[in-house]
């Protein structure tokens, strides 16, 4: 019989649902009604007084002293409500508690603490237990055992910084107040109540779904009748409601959320939830803050671990782990177990997340080269996956680097920050230069700190844009920058989500397990061994943060002067190892300087967008470097003979022949060319074939002289018979290339060497981005007064003294020196400029007119070229309005290019044809004083015949690896021992020791006995290239290898006719190729 009644006199409405929803955040709220919603509950009772009691040592000055030390120092009484301060000092805090006799058997207790910075505990006996944050982690679960009524003794360290340093935290990228204080808000013993917190959590899941789903769903409309039923059924005199509220949460969430159970379902998850933290190697705090935060967040992850068996956790950056390693030894061992049990996962294969458009290609490879052999020395692993959430763009020869270092995966999510034009693919094949390439995921999510809301979650699948292939993605969790990881609302949240998916649907199911080598493994699978996934070829430009091209410009040039030194130094190193008897490579020292060179190549640290602190330290970091890099190349000079004889000549550290102007400060007798400076001596030094020293030249009936003259009034000419040079007020107004037919390099009716100063103003950002309405404002700086400084017969200078503006000054010397026209390559105009720089909100740019049509330029990159539009006929060509460069630029048609070289630059650009070489910026924030003082720059610029040849490959290497002028023992003619024969776009990048021979090795790794030379060689202008590594020492047997020098096919040795052995090689179009040879 029916139950369904006759009468009815009970009308009910339909649920006015805007007013329903805005109604469920009043049921969490701390505000007017707390006492009549869920947040009475959270505490079943708090205590401080009688309880805790404190006492506080306050470091003096910003020393950052461990617990050994700071334990022992004198301690106060100190009590909530006072202040600590000012920025960056650091307070250590001596803690006794005293769980209440009532708390005892009811648990679970917590110690609440707030003083609204960071801080650590210490366990009585120092040991590392976990961290806390004022912003995100005020909570520790009191051990189990604490439980016993007895006091127990703790410290907490503190920092004064927030997880964002010391900025304004309404606005955290300005400049940090260095008097900050952070007031000591709680510290007390908290006995919560867990049913409270877990109803929160589960109303908060559903009352997003009600808000998110999507309007045509019925889970939408049954989320919010179940979240108004919880507030329904909520008594606020009445705790035991709590548990009826669960109940009905049940309904739209399961019976299964409150274990990692809620995973076990069979039923496929699209989104794999990954448990990250990002921790800025240096940021808006400096380097030895971040040390601290690795600390902080990681002892807290291992807690989580332990609490959450589904957990598993991610963190790439080697360097990090090295410092806590250094820093704290007792946690390390306990994040190896974890490690060795596949929840404490390290990824990304690298030192440290750094920059990919301004290193060189060598530098990512070192990167790879020291992170991955960290990763195997101290956990038996090799990364599969280069994680770099946060960098801003990445350079086209990514893919072939992580290829040779082992990898196969990418992830990134920063494209989703380009501000012009949207990235077109979530996961793809990312192809470089030679072919190679990568699976690259992009996190839909758009995010690398998800707090894993169900908009995160939705979002996760709704913004994949290559669903059609693969609609699998990763959820990268977890609170970062500042560090800290995720939380265990985080955790729950997951939990509940996944309750959602599996009860009523709709929601897109997520998984826990959080092992990124496993989604790409499922990617694979689903696409065929990738085969399906669409391809992009070539760089990821990042359009957004074009200013780090060339803000912080003393630690760019730095960088390039410690790679050009590095890559001298391992050369005459591996030499002397090989020739002088007792002489160790110094492999150790060498290890020393590579490590802090890419340490500051962290991508907020080498882009210019930290805080001036991190670039005081930065200062130290170079200074120790510079010293290293010249007590190892004077190591090598010594035991080489190159200081030790009594003719000046100079090292040539290329395998190429070059004639060259050096300037000596030695007055004493030279046997050659020369000319008097000021403060010494010009000389011309010559190398033939690939001779390791170059020798002074005598006069030479084929030498073409310098000459710099007035022709005119206010006009000068500079010429040397290759060039003929009008310089007027500062400017080229003519460039005439003599030897091919005349051709004018300048356009007709403008000037080169033109300094332009625009305003540079980027919606925000300062130090990071520039934007593209900067180049509609601008003044020219103008004409200056020119004298001869220098007349020849090497070097021929014309000084220009201009002013930028009241504040900024600049003196350029433009010089042109003799002509040698058995040299193989081209003169070039040079520029060194000195500026006083002196500007707010400023750009300071150089361009060159030039009589050049094309459609495209062709900039160096790392380990390559890369051809960029000059005209703007799609956003995607607007976007690409300042770009990144290394050595050279060049701009050429099929008769005649232009190349402009640079020793310290990255920032350029050329449209139409405009040449335009980025020299210094201006910003304000976070650095209010970045790149304010002196700054020395030099630049050239040559034309050459038809287009793009070796010929500008090698002036660039050149200009950047200028001859070294010793007095030396070694006679002219000595060869270097390996050199390459065959086309000359095959350039040899890196001569040295292999890391795992037995005299060399500094890590744990297996080693391998005799000795081993590695060669680097590259494509630098994209052909197929075949010829001949030559070696003047016996070669037992040679192998081709990667990036981390694993053998793989083994090559023949010839031994030739005139002694020397060659090794057959071909590389492929812009291929880096890497052979380790066996000496004999």
């Amino acid at each position: 019989m029916s139950t369904y009644s006759n009468l009815n006199f009970q009308p009910v409405a339909k649920k006015i649902e805007s007013i329903y929803q805005a109604r469920l955040h009043l049921f969490l709220d701390e505000g007017q009604y707390r006492a009549f919603n869920l947040p009475k509950f959270y505490e079943n009772g708090r205590v401080h007084d009688g309880h805790v009691r404190m006492e506080v040592y306050s470091v003096p000055g910003t020393g950052r002293p461990g617990f050994e030390i700071a334990s022992k120092e004198k301690y106060r009484v100190v009590a909530k409500g006072e202040l600590f301060g000012p920025s960056w000092t650091t307070h250590w805090f001596k803690i006794e508690i005293k769980v209440p006799d009532p708390w005892l058997k009811v648990g679970p207790v917590v110690f609440n603490w707030n003083c609204g910075n960071e801080g650590l505990i210490f366990s009585e006996e120092g040991k590392v237990i976990h961290g806390l944050s004022g912003e995100q982690r005020c909570e520790w679960v009191l051990p189990s055992s604490w439980m016993d009524g007895k006091s127990h003794t703790f410290y907490i360290e503190t920092s004064c910084n927030g997880m964002f340093g010391n900025g304004d935290p309404n606005d955290n990228i300005q400049p940090p107040d260095d008097d900050r204080l952070f007031k000591l808000e709680s510290a007390d013993l908290v006995w919560i109540n867990s049913e409270a917190r877990a109803l929160r959590l589960d109303f908060t899941v559903i009352s997003e779904c009600a808000k998110e789903m999507p309007a045509s769903s019925w889970q939408k409309h049954r989320a919010l009748e179940v979240a108004n039923a919880i507030i329904d059924a909520f008594d606020e005199s009445d705790v035991a409601s709590i548990a009826k509220c669960r109940d009905i949460a049940k309904q739209f969430i399961g019976t299964n959320v409150n274990t990692p159970g809620v995973f076990k379902s069979d039923q496929e998850a699209l989104i794999m939830a990954v448990g990250h933290c990002h921790i800025d190697t240096a940021w808006l705090w400096p380097y030895a803050e971040t040390r601290r935060k690795v600390g902080r967040s990681w002892s807290t992850q291992l807690d989580l671990i332990e609490r959450y068996p589904e957990y598993n956790f991610v963190c790439s950056q080697a360097v990090q782990y090295q410092w806590l390693k250094e820093d704290y030894p007792d946690l390390f061992e306990r994040l190896k177990v974890q490690v060795k049990a596949g929840r404490f996962m390290p990824i990304g294969g690298s030192w440290v997340e750094s920059d990919t458009n301004l290193p060189s290609g060598e530098s990512i490879a070192r990167q790879f080269i020291y992170g991955q052999r960290f990763f195997g020395a101290n956990f038996g692993i090799r990364c599969k996956t280069f994680w770099l959430p946060d960098t801003f763009g990445y350079s086209a020869q990514i893919p072939q680097l992580c290829r040779g270092a082992g990898m196969e995966r990418f992830v990134t999510q920063k494209l989703s920050w380009n501000n012009i034009n949207t990235f077109p693919n979530t996961t793809c094949n990312w192809i470089a230069l030679d072919g190679s390439q990568v699976i690259c995921h992009m996190p839909p999510g758009d995010t690398y700190v998800s707090t894993c809301t169900v908009e995160d979650i939705y979002r996760s699948l709704s913004n994949h844009k290559n669903s059609g292939i693969d609609q699998t993605s990763l959820l990268l969790f977890g609170h970062g920058d500042g560090g800290g990881g995720p939380n265990p609302e985080m955790l729950e949240r997951i939990r509940r989500s996944r309750g959602v998916s599996d009860t009523v649907g709709e929601l897109p199911r997520v998984e826990m397990d959080g092992n990124v080598d496993k989604y790409f493994d499922r990617v694979e699978k689903r696409t065929d061994s990738g085969s399906k996934l669409v391809s992009w070829t070539g760089e990821l430009y990042f359009e957004f943060h074009r200013g780090t091209y060339t803000t912080q410009a003393f630690l760019k040039k730095a960088n390039r002067h410690s790679e050009a030194m590095l890559h001298d130094i391992e050369l005459l190193a591996t030499i002397a190892s090989l020739t002088v008897p007792g002489f160790k490579y110094p492999k150790k020292r060498i290890d020393e300087v590579w490590k802090s060179v890419l340490l500051n190549q962290f991508h907020d640290v080498l882009p210019g967008s930290s805080i001036e602190m991190v670039y005081d330290d930065v200062k130290e970091i170079v200074s120790f470097v510079n010293r290293k890099l010249e007590s190892l190349l004077t190591s090598c000079f010594n035991s080489l003979g190159l200081s030790s004889g009594s003719e000046l000549t100079a090292v040539n550290t290329l395998p190429w022949p070059r004639s060259e102007v050096v300037k000596v400060e030695s007055a004493a007798a030279i046997k050659a060319l020369t000319q008097d400076t000021k403060d010494g001596k010009y000389m011309l030094l010559e190398s033939s074939g690939s001779s390791l020293v170059a020798i002074g030249v005598n006069s030479n009936a084929s030498l073409l002289p310098a000459i710099a003259e007035e022709i005119m009034p206010g006009v000068f000419q500079l010429s040397n018979g290759y060039l003929k040079v009008i310089v007027e007020g500062g400017l080229i107004t003519s460039m005439v290339d003599i030897t091919n037919g005349g051709r004018e390099i300048i356009a007709k009716g403008s000037a080169g060497n033109q300094y332009l100063l625009y305003d540079d103003q980027p919606l925000n950002w300062q130090a990071w981005d520039s934007e593209v309405y900067s180049l509609n404002k601008k003044k020219i700086v103008p004409a200056g007064e020119v004298s001869i400084l220098e007349n020849g017969p090497l070097r021929a200078t014309l000084l220009v003294k201009q002013r930028i503006s009241e504040d900024s000054w600049m003196e350029s010397a433009i010089s042109l020196d003799m002509h040698n026209p058995s040299s193989a390559f081209p003169c070039y105009l040079e520029v060194n400029s000195e500026i006083e720089w002196r500007e707010s909100c400023k750009f300071l740019k150089v361009e060159f007119p030039v009589n050049v049509h094309c459609d495209y330029a062709t900039y160096d990159t790392m380990y390559g070229t890369i051809r960029r539009p000059t005209h703007f006929n799609t956003f995607w060509d607007v976007a690409k309005f300042e770009v990144c460069t290394h050595k050279y630029t060049d701009f050429s048609d099929f008769t005649y290019g232009v190349t402009v070289l640079n020793d310290s630059k990255y920032g350029f650009s050329v449209h139409g044809n405009i040449m335009r070489l980025s020299l210094l910026r201006s910003p304000k924030a976070p650095d209010a004083h970045a790149d304010m003082g002196r700054h020395r720059i030099r630049y050239a610029i040559y034309g050459h015949a038809g287009p793009i040849n070796a010929d500008v490959v090698r002036s660039a290497f050149n200009f950047n690896h200028p001859l070294k002028a010793t007095f030396g023992g070694i006679k002219a003619g000595i060869e270097l021992p390996f050199y390459f024969e065959g086309p000359q776009n095959v350039v040899i990048s890196v001569v040295k020791r292999a890391d795992d021979d037995e005299d060399v090795s500094t890590d744990e790794l297996p080693t391998r006995k005799g000795k081993s030379i590695i060669l680097r060689l590259y494509d630098s202008l994209g052909g197929h290239s075949a010829g001949y590594i030559v070696s003047t020492f016996p070669i037992k047997a040679a192998y081709r290898t990667n990036l981390l020098e694993d053998d793989g096919e083994e090559i023949k040795p010839v031994s030739r006719a005139d002694g020397k052995w060659a090794l057959p090689i071909s590389l492929r179009a812009f291929e880096i190729g890497t052979f380790r040879l066996q000496m004999n």
